[in-house]
């Protein structure tokens, strides 16, 4: 192949993965080897540089928006991406190439930071009040994610000078917050994602700022578009400034001079890494003095005085001793890949997860194969790759029909297997636990390990026994007295009259999360109802796809399931719901609810959605109405925008008086 055949095959490579890590959010490959590709195109370039063109990668920021769900919006300054380092010769002739371009020899002073994995935001702030929170995007122009950034703790909504001003930081998504997302994920029958920078991106990037706001993303802050405005002479003074203004930084930058200093930091930083709660690939390296940033100035890509330097990508080759499939505490069946053991940064590694049966079917990987393994973030194990060019493994993956565990049929539930049977003893523990929690059933008192004892006691094999319990069941467990015990059962009794909204949620049937709950409750008023509903029946409810009512009947059809609903029966379980749709005047109509109104807008919200109305939390094209009270804001503009009706409060009761004979 020829150089130049190379630089496009390489481009069009690049290309591809880049729109997969800034658009879709969903990259196939790992951050080193999109490096290689980068590496290995930056070198052919420099030996063939009549080969340049404007529009090569190495030549341009990112990704261009391509069909975007949010409104596309220029940067008031452009966001540039940083070159990267991989050793320390990288960093000598960094210094070296500033050391050329401003005429005099160092050491200079440079700022360390982590380089957060997560997704770079710009924060636009006029007159003091944030007006604005873009993506990246191609550092041109990027995507308005303003009302989900506004749900985030770590964003000041207003400064205590009337400056304009841009700020830019990172989004991420905390490990341990990450874990326990994909746990509610896999709880609710949805595909978990693939590493915290994925979640990150597609937590930020919901049309529902209330989804958004539930999953706990956090925001780091390093920068400004003009930072003459903060009055600062330098990035340490910069950094300090921001946390004064009520940003959050991260603590751990340090200050150091030369190569030798910037080595030392990196290597000290390296070996914290493993103890942060987010993840991050490398350091960036900035010059200190903000006055030589000016003096330096950009390329076509990336500023001359910083420079990302990237922690090693330790990536290990091993062999598939064998693929077993584990049953979670939600019945979910996860492949795991059985290593040869090896070190991988400090552990050893001999387990690891292959997702789900697409991942395997994506690797091409049959017992036996070589893989390269790496730790995502340093801290979880996951296989990049198969190695094609050693000996390849002749076993295929088999995925089973049946649960290993209690040997029944699975079902499909998007690119997931289940065990659809409750008393599955792989998925016991988990099953009681989300049937008893706050957003279910509400068993307060009953904890982690109190179900763990009755397990262990066989006094409960699922969440149906809980009704037989007795006062002599409880008693003799550990931390549980006679009132504890009564206390209890009470709150037991008292959870067969939450209607129908929370036992459906409870029983953790694939897909059905909290809303679908309601949207079925409200609609069939009726557990039995439901039981009895066909497919085109469930599918006709607002809201729910074809591919949902499918998987909802297949899994309230299952023998299992209808034992366990009738045992809930005989323990005395109300299956009415508590908000029955009173009609179907409203049917196919969208609202959103925006301003002060006379009553509660979740009132307003319940009763529309009786009357099969749905109310969306944002406004789109699909929006019908917008309802707007006192004080309406960006709703109102955004509906005026799009020549949507607008009603206030006088013609939404019109409204109702001519389609429903009411109002609420």
């Amino acid at each position: 192949m020829s150089p130049k055949q190379r630089i496009l095959e390489l481009r069009e490579q690049i290309r591809y993965h880049n729109y997969r890590y800034y658009v879709l959010d969903d990259p196939e490959i790992s951050d080193a080897e999109f490096d290689r590709l980068m590496q290995e195109l930056k070198a052919l370039e420099a030996e063939h540089p009549e080969l340049i063109t404007p529009d090569s990668p190495t030549q341009t920021v990112g990704s261009s928006i391509l069909e975007p769900p949010f409104t596309p919006v220029p940067h008031p300054t452009r966001m540039y991406s940083l070159g990267n380092a991989f050793s320390q010769q990288d960093i000598a002739e960094f210094e070296a190439s500033i050391a050329r371009f401003l005429g005099r020899e160092g050491p200079f002073a440079y700022v360390l930071e982590y380089k957060i994995d997560g997704l770079s935001v710009n924060l636009v702030y006029e007159e003091g009040v944030l007006v604005r929170g873009l993506t990246r995007g191609d550092g041109v122009v990027g995507e308005d994610v303003t009302p989900n950034l506004l749900a985030i703790p770590d964003f000041p909504r207003r400064l205590p000078e009337a400056w304009d001003l841009e700020v830019r930081g990172e989004v991420y998504l905390p490990l341990q917050t990450f874990l326990e997302l994909n746990a509610r994920l896999e709880e609710e029958g949805e595909v978990p994602f693939k590493n915290p920078r994925n979640a990150a991106a597609g937590s930020l990037r919901q049309k529902d700022p209330k989804i958004s706001a539930r999953r706990g993303l956090r925001g780091l802050f390093y920068g400004v578009g003009r930072p003459e405005t903060l009055g600062v002479r330098t990035q340490q003074a910069l950094l300090e400034r921001l946390a004064e203004l009520g940003f959050a930084v991260e603590p751990h930058h340090r200050l150091v001079s030369g190569v030798e200093g910037v080595e030392a930091g990196y290597r000290a930083m390296l070996e914290q890494r493993r103890a942060l709660p987010f993840e991050a690939d490398g350091i960036t390296v900035k010059l200190n003095e903000l006055s030589l940033w000016d003096e330096l100035g950009y390329t076509a890509k990336t500023p001359r005085f910083a420079i990302a330097y990237k922690f090693p990508a330790e990536e290990r080759p091993t062999r598939v001793r064998q693929v077993v499939f584990q049953v979670g505490r939600t019945g979910r069946v996860t492949p795991v890949a059985e290593l040869e053991p090896i070190l991988l940064e400090g552990s050893t590694v001999s387990r690891v997860t292959l997702h789900n049966e697409s991942y395997v079917q994506e690797l091409g990987l049959r017992v036996g194969d070589t893989v390269l393994v790496h730790k995502a973030g340093g801290v979880i194990p996951e296989v990049l790759r198969v190695l094609t060019e050693a000996p390849r493994g002749q076993t295929p993956v088999v995925w089973p029909s049946r649960c290993p565990e209690c040997a029944s049929e699975l079902v499909l539930s998007g690119k997931i297997h289940l065990c659809p049977n409750p008393l599955c003893p792989a998925k016991a523990f988990e099953a009681i636990r989300h049937y008893a929690s706050r957003r279910a059933m509400d068993i307060q008192g009953l904890g982690e390990k109190l179900i763990e004892q009755l397990l262990a006691s066989g006094k409960v094999r699922d969440a149906a026994d809980l009704y037989q319990l007795k006062k002599e069941d409880l008693v003799p467990l550990e931390r549980m007295g006679e009132k504890s015990a009564q206390n209890l059962l009470n709150q037991i009794e008292a959870s067969k009259n939450r209607g129908l909204e929370r036992l459906l949620f409870a029983l953790g049937i694939p897909q059905v999360g909290e809303s679908t709950a309601r949207a079925l409750a409200r609609r069939f008023g009726h557990l039995d109802r439901i039981l009895e509903a066909s497919v085109e029946e469930l599918d006709a409810v607002p809201d729910i796809a074809e591919a949902t009512a499918s998987a909802i009947h297949q899994a309230l059809s299952r023998p299992e399931m209808r034992r366990f609903i009738e045992r809930l029966r005989a323990a005395g379980m109300r299956f009415e719901a508590r908000e029955k749709q009173k009609s179907q005047a409203l049917e196919g109509l969208t609202f959103v609810l925006t301003g002060e109104l006379s009553l509660p807008r979740e009132e307003v919200a319940r009763w529309l959605e009786a009357h099969g109305a749905r109310v969306a939390s944002s406004v789109s094209r699909k929006t019908h109405y917008v309802v707007a009270g006192a004080g309406a804001g960006s709703k109102l503009a955004k509906a005026q925008e799009l020549g949507i009706p607008v009603l206030d409060e006088q013609g939404l009761r019109a409204l109702l008086r001519e389609k429903v004979g009411q109002e609420p």
